[in-house]
Formats: structure tokens, sequence, C-alpha cells
């Protein structure tokens, strides 16, 4: 004991806790063993419904993604396709509307002249249309000694020729065209039979 306190000190008080018995004030009382009921089948978590319903959800919104995705990019090839074949044909009519001048031409190269400047002027005049439809993509539909396609060449007329051979194309009355695979005029020919 210190003198001064009165009391013990505290290394001396737990000495005495270290001593002492631990004594339960209660006594331990065994649980009941309750018999094992039948397994009730466990109660759906909430939170696994939860994520269950937003997986559904998210799969329908990945769905719908992909469809809105897909119809994007079709109407997107479908506009394209479309602003190809308006040009196609605004450029097929715009030609179209300058073949009669080429025709004019084509005839006046045709015809004899002793003027050698006249002749020289229509030649670079055609040298410059021919140029002008080549870089536009248009070219001439070849006919004379091809055999006939009515895809290409117009017939109109027909003429017995043993020397050509049969559906032959023997003279070119006009000029056709075409713009890739699209003709733009045909070729108004004469067929051998």
């Amino acid at each position: 004991m210190h003198p001064i306190l009165g009391g013990n000190t505290l290394s001396e008080k737990k000495t005495e806790q270290q001593q002492a018995p631990v004594q339960d004030p209660s006594p331990v009382e065994e649980a009941p063993q309750e018999a094992p009921e039948t397994e009730a089948a466990p109660e759906p978590d909430p939170l696994m419904e939860e994520l269950e319903a937003l997986k559904t959800e998210l799969d329908e919104k990945e769905s719908k993604y992909l469809r809105l995705a897909a119809e994007y990019d079709n109407f997107r090839k479908r506009s394209q396709k479309e602003k190809e074949s308006i040009y196609a044909d605004a450029k097929s009519d715009a030609v179209l509307a300058f073949l009669p001048v080429y025709d004019n031409l084509d005839r006046a190269l045709k015809q004899e002249t002793a003027d050698e400047a006249y002749k020289k002027g229509v030649e670079m005049t055609m040298t410059g249309l021919k140029e002008i439809l080549t870089k536009l993509g248009i070219e001439e539909i070849p006919a004379l000694g091809q055999p006939f396609d009515p895809a290409l060449h117009n017939a109109v007329m027909h003429v017995e020729d043993e020397s050509a051979g049969e559906n032959t194309v023997v003279e070119v009355f006009q000029t056709g065209f075409k713009l890739g695979e699209k003709v733009i005029r045909f070729a108004m020919v004469k067929v051998a039979n």
C-alpha cells in the first residue's frame, strides 16, 4: 500500500485481479435443440431480383441500340446510292443536251471542204468535246462491225449482206453513248441479216 494514497498501488491491483478466479454471474443455459424444420424455399433476395431486371433491361437497350445502328447504316448507304444516282442522272441529262452538237460536228467532219482552216477548226472543236466527255466518264458505244446488242444498239434498218456476219452492225447513223453501264443514248444502226 501506498502510504500517501492509502491504498494499493497499480501493480498490486493488477496482481490481485490476475489471482482472482473468474466467475460468471449468470449460469450458462443451453439453448434447447429445436427440431430442424422442413427446408423452406429461400426468400428471393430483392437485390438479386433488381440485378436480373437491370440485366434484362440492359439486353433490351443493347438490342435496340444495335437495331438503330444497323438502320442508320442502311439509311446512310441508301442515301449515298441515291445521291450518286441523282448525280449520274443529272450528268446524263446535261450530256444528252450536248449530243446534237456532237452529231453536227461529226457530220461536218464527214463533209468535203476546200477550206483547210475551217476543217481544222471543226476537228479541234470535236477533239475538245470528246475530251470533255471522257473527263465526265462518258464513253462512245462501239457499234460498227460489232455484233448487234439490243441493250446498246437501236436497229433502224436491216440489210441482206453476205459479206457481213449475221446480226452484225454494218453502218452507224448516230453514235451511242453510255455513262458507266448506263446507256445515255442508244447507237442508231443498220444491221446485216
